[in-house]
């Protein structure tokens, strides 16, 4: 029956890739079927092994390199369609939209496949079921997720690092390797169940079983260790912040009238509940007042003067318009309780369509625009500026740059306070915003500091500098969270030297056993 299956071209190029590709949404959030790909990977290697090996005897297809590039493209078509196809409903809020619906559904994931596609074209021709194959095949599907997070403008979404978001002691490890280093060790430990299907005898399938096991196991003790000793450590942090987190659950909305602008200023200061006496940080969302820049709320400054203190600071996210240009930076900025902005911090990362439009002469001729509200794109920021307001030092993230690992490793060495601010609301029911809010885990990891995230119809939440949920508001609640938050200078890896040392040694074992096995 099996080897029915095996000699069916169609089969094994397209359904089998294509049912692996989409179970393994399984292991991200919100399900967290993380095991799940500890049987993924396996079949996926052996499948492109067997391909490599019989495509020209049993498909006689010519040229024989084509099977493998469809085989793993069609893999991470599946891949990206389960996991992503919730960007579309994006496009639900503007009707002008409705009919790119299908075309991003398709050819967003049909462009990352080819990610996932050129790796198994150029690697997959050398695989054999031995343990150096192993290591080039992990190290090149790291490789290409490193490219997928630099190239263009850079996409870095569900590395399969993500998948292991519940494992928050095993986690640990990131500060000290980087995401990208781990995302490596990772594929590679999914893969090593493959060698069950090597001849290999028993007692060393045994032998190397037990060695995943107790590799895994340390990194899950060494991790519960750096907990515990964490947990002491924050009781001695002196320096601290009271602050507030805000969840208001707005509806997404364009085009707010002024009386729908004040009905969320008296919500946002309702849910604040400001004690006049008491130093605090306040926290809004991004995209509050829709597409209300900075210059168009200052009317409503009496409503924060006389609800906030001088002992009071807010951060939220707002248009901001650059004088010289009349165009709009999509930003965070502090205010006092005069609405002075005190620091601000304009948007490096964009979203293609959705905060800029991409070739935006040539398409705004074919009445294409950017999906969030206004006609214009925004302008990118260019300073990798941090917030810095008395003994505050705030790396500041707006909505998917919390998604990009170097924006922690430039950041500010004094950072002592990661801040992130996102609307939500453009995804819906989907599983988006549960994805989302998962990477603000690993930047809170990585930079060895707590992180404060606020979200419309998302999930808020602090978080603290080992990854522990501190206190939440879940999806669709409104309301408040407040902690005193410890103040902690980050400590992080800053470049990606530790994760090209491990591809160049995963390449040199390769080619030595390659070479030996050769002679």
């Amino acid at each position: 029956m099996l080897e029915k299956y095996l000699n069916n071209r169609f089969f094994i190029l397209y359904i089998a890739p294509f049912a692996l590709g989409s179970l393994s949404i399984l292991s991200f959030a919100p399900f967290n079927f993380t095991l799940i790909n500890f049987i993924i990977f396996p079949i996926f290697f052996y499948l492109l092994v067997y391909i490599n090996k019989k495509s020209k005897s049993v498909y006689r297809q010519k040229p024989y390199k084509k099977n493998l590039f469809i085989f793993g493209s069609t893999f991470g078509f599946a891949f990206y369609l389960s996991g992503i196809s919730w960007i579309t409903n994006s496009l639900t809020f503007d009707e002008n939209f409705a009919i790119l619906i299908p075309f991003a559904l398709i050819l967003i994931p049909l462009f990352l496949s080819l990610f996932i596609g050129f790796v198994t074209l150029f690697v997959g021709q050398y695989l054999k079921l031995d343990f150096s194959s192993l290591l080039i095949f992990a190290s090149s599907l790291a490789f290409s997720d490193y490219l997928r997070g630099i190239l263009l403008t850079g996409f870095p979404w569900n590395l399969w690092a993500y998948s292991t978001s519940s494992a928050i002691e095993i986690l640990q490890i990131i500060n000290f390797i980087g995401l990208y280093s781990y995302n490596l060790l990772v594929i590679t430990f999914f893969t090593l169940p493959v060698i069950f299907f090597y001849r290999l005898s028993s007692i060393k399938k045994v032998f190397i079983s037990v060695s995943i096991f107790t590799a895994i196991l340390f990194l899950y003790i060494y991790g519960n260790y750096l907990i515990n000793k964490n947990n002491f450590y924050l009781g001695t942090v002196k320096e601290k912040i009271y602050v507030k987190i805000i969840g208001p659950n707005f509806n997404l909305k364009y085009g707010l009238e002024p009386k729908e602008i004040q009905e969320r200023f008296d919500k946002l200061i309702k849910y604040s509940d400001p004690d006049k006496n008491k130093k605090t940080l306040f926290i809004w969302p991004e995209g509050v007042f829709s597409g209300y820049s900075y210059n168009e709320i200052i009317s409503f400054k009496e409503l924060i003067l006389n609800n906030f203190s001088e002992k009071h600071f807010i951060v939220f996210g707002t248009n901001k318009m650059d004088i010289l240009s009349g165009k709009f930076y999509n930003s965070m900025i502090v205010v006092n309780n005069n609405f002075d902005i005190i620091k601000s911090y304009n948007k490096r990362k964009l979203v293609p369509f959705g905060e800029f439009l991409p070739f935006e002469t040539a398409l705004k001729k074919l009445g294409l625009k950017k999906i969030t509200e206004g006609h214009g794109s925004y302008l990118k920021g260019i300073e990798d500026n941090n917030l810095i307001i008395e003994n505050l030092n705030i790396l500041p993230l707006i909505c998917y740059e919390i998604i990009f690992t170097d924006l922690i490793q430039k950041s500010d060495e004094n950072t002592n306070l990661l801040i992130n601010i996102s609307e939500d609301g453009w995804f819906g029911q989907s599983i988006g915003p549960d994805q989302h809010f998962v990477k603000s885990i690993f930047r809170a990891i990585e930079n060895n500091t707590f992180l404060l995230r606020s979200a419309n119809r998302g999930i808020s939440a602090i978080i603290d500098n080992k990854g522990n949920i501190v206190k939440t508001l879940n999806r669709n609640e409104a309301g408040s969270i407040e902690f005193e938050v410890p103040l902690i200078k980050s400590n992080k890896i800053k470049n990606d030297l530790i994760f090209f040392a491990l591809l160049i040694t995963y390449l040199f074992i390769f080619l030595i056993y390659n070479k030996q096995n050769g002679k």
